[in-house]
């Protein structure tokens, strides 16, 4: 039984609502502030995205279990020892249970950037994590620059010179 004529029209506005707002934001809605995120790391340290003001700050959720997030592992490793100097931060935090922290410590071993579980860390303000790998930037100005990586599946070294290096220009 087919819904009747009024249903299927609120459903029509309803579906071109929420297109116009996707096609809002795909245009480059202007970066926010970006939400409160800390962590306490692997090694017991705290982390906290408020502390790094002045920074940009890439923040990748990924998983061991996540082909594609241990492919783009390298590349991030290697843009955040090219510009860590001048003013990169990043964190890596992974979605595995807290059963499996060995594995965790065991792959994060070969980068040099700092990680956490997502157990031990508060995000909220990032939304649903619902797919990996997944990575967020922050700017020198604390916004969040979700314009940046809303279209990327994978980040690579040439994403990451084109897309994130210019934020670092002093």
């Amino acid at each position: 039984m087919s819904p009747p004529f009024a249903c299927r029209r609120y459903f029509w506005i309803a579906a071109a609502l929420a297109l116009l707002i996707l096609a809002g934001q795909a245009l480059g809605a202007a970066p926010r502030a970006a939400p409160p995120l800390s962590a306490t790391l692997l090694d017991g340290a705290r982390f906290s995205v408020a502390e790094h003001e002045g920074k940009v700050v890439l923040i990748n959720f990924w998983a061991t279990w996540c082909a594609p997030c241990r492919a783009e592992m390298p590349a991030l490793d290697a843009f955040y020892r090219k510009y860590r100097e001048r003013g990169l931060v990043m964190l890596a935090i992974s979605l595995d249970e807290p059963a499996q922290t060995s594995a965790v410590r065991e792959v994060m071993r070969a980068y040099s950037f700092p990680a956490a579980l997502s157990a031990q860390a508060r995000y909220g303000g990032y939304g649903r994590i619902w797919r990996v790998p997944m990575t967020f930037v922050v700017d020198r100005q604390g916004r969040l620059r979700d314009d940046l990586v809303r279209d990327t599946l994978v980040v690579d070294e040439a994403f990451l010179e084109q897309r994130v290096a210019p934020l670092l220009a002093p």
